[in-house]
């Protein structure tokens, strides 16, 4: 298989997608031969940077081939980590190359934009000679059981409140809620402080407020959610960014608490399931949801928002209609991408079925052992495993949790047979490296929101 003039050895491919090309399958191809130094850095909030020192061709055969590498490493780390700054050390054409895709009328503009967005600061290229040093500020955070507590879960559908004495839930209520297609902030916001209410009733006291919720969050602020998808841009800056804070410190003044992706807190639901840290947590819902707990147990406050970090170099790739980029995660880690292989597979979906019902749709097929619906499965198994090759490389992951509607049913065994085989065949050096798990019985008991009681710490 040839790729902008790099050769790759794929030897197993998805039998419904044979024109897949993994991302990282490409990457270690294109570096057995390149020999020039180049150093790529991003810049994120509280002066915390993710530095890379890797190589390129540097010649005029493969430039497409190194602006093409370059281009899929940035937005790995810019989605990974996030940031509102590139750095760029060892090659002018490569800065040049970056700063006009990162700009109006760019083909990163998206990127561009959003970050600057979540930020709060304008977007920059920068050229420079001498690389910022890697920092991290991991927190910390969950596990601490002392206390009584309450945990708040915000999903899409549903809102869910736990009051947490001493580790034990001795509440839990899940109302119906509609915060997606509401356009006035001040119906979230009741929402939640209602559910706060409700938990605190059926406790002596409130001393600390753990918030789980999907979206982007820096310093407890809500920067990006789906959450608030229909609330006016003027109206989200005023009174969605800081609603978290506000909620909580109008109820109950000044006690410990903290917000944060519902993804990491799954992850950290994990590692206490577990009893292991280094777990990445991916949910295969609507979209894709990771969360990442790192080998001391702590949140790292990275974006992880690896659906749209790119797995997939076939420049024929589906795009995705929100980030307008191809090969994206989120194509090949939800419900999209059963949709997506389904008639590959020979299933007709038309109609007026909604995505969710497409895959029901999909999943009784499996459940009656329906050999195009198994097709599916065991093609995202196939993407699974040599996607989990590359996301080992940036997080060496020991645990990999994998959860989410995608992941029920016979389907979800499909999935993982199908990918420790591809593993075993394809990157034998990862064998025993990688623990693949579903969901436990103490993980379903728990539940999100009692994860969430944990996450402040009140020392």
């Amino acid at each position: 298989m040839e790729h902008l003039g790099i050769e790759i050895d794929v030897r197993n491919f998805p039998e419904l997608d044979q024109g897949f090309i993994p991302l990282y399958q490409f990457n270690r191809a294109f570096l057995k031969d390149a020999k020039q130094p180049i150093g790529i850095a991003v810049e994120r909030a509280n002066g915390e940077v993710a530095a890379v020192e890797t190589y390129i061709h540097g010649s005029d055969k493969l430039h497409e081939a190194d602006c093409y590498y370059i281009d899929r490493l940035v937005k790995t780390l810019l989605w990974m980590k996030g940031g509102f700054r590139i750095y760029v050390r060892g090659d002018e054409g490569i800065y040049r190359h970056l700063k006009e895709a990162y700009a109006a009328g760019g083909s990163r503009e998206f990127d561009w934009d959003f970050m600057a967005g979540i930020f709060e600061r304008p977007f920059e290229v920068i050229f420079t000679d001498k690389l910022p040093e890697n920092k991290d500020n991991p927190k910390a955070i969950g596990g601490h059981l002392s206390g009584c507590r309450i945990g708040f879960d915000a999903g899409g559908s549903d809102r869910k409140v736990s009051a947490v004495i001493d580790g034990e839930a001795v509440y839990s209520e899940e109302v119906v809620w509609y915060p997606k297609t509401t356009a006035d902030p001040d119906y979230h916001y009741e929402g939640i402080v209602s559910a706060l209410k409700s938990a605190a009733q059926h406790m002596p006291r409130v001393d600390a407020v753990g918030v789980s919720s999907a979206g982007i969050y820096i310093n407890d602020r809500t920067m990006s959610a789906s959450l608030f998808l229909k609330v006016p841009k003027e109206l989200y800056d005023s009174k969605v960014k800081d609603i978290y804070i506000r909620a909580i410190t109008d109820t109950f003044g000044d006690i410990p608490f903290c917000v944060v992706n519902d993804g990491d807190v799954t992850a950290l639901a994990g590692a206490m399931s577990l009893k292991d840290n280094s777990v990445l947590g991916i949910a295969m819902g609507t979209s894709e949801a990771v969360g990442y707990v790192d080998e001391q147990g702590r949140i790292t406050g990275w974006l992880n928002e690896l659906a749209f970090a790119p797995v997939d170099a076939n420049p024929a790739a589906m795009e995705d209609e929100w980030s307008h980029d191809i090969g994206c995660g989120v194509k090949y880690f939800s419900q999209d991408a059963v949709i997506k292989l389904a008639p590959a597979a020979g299933i007709n979906l038309e109609g007026s079925l909604s995505p969710a019902e497409k895959l029901k749709a999909v999943q009784k097929l499996m459940e009656a052992d329906d050999p195009r619906a198994a097709a599916v499965y065991r093609s995202i198994g196939c993407y699974l495993a040599h996607t989990l090759a590359y996301y080992y490389s940036l997080y060496q992951c020991r645990n990999v949790l994998l959860l989410g509607r995608v992941m029920s049913g016979k389907g979800g065994d499909l999935i993982i047979s199908t990918c420790e085989k591809v593993l075993a065949d394809e990157y034998p050096e990862l064998s025993g490296n990688i623990r693949l798990a579903l969901p436990d019985e103490y993980f379903r008991r728990v539940g999100q929101s009692a994860v969430a009681a944990s996450l402040p710490d009140m020392a």
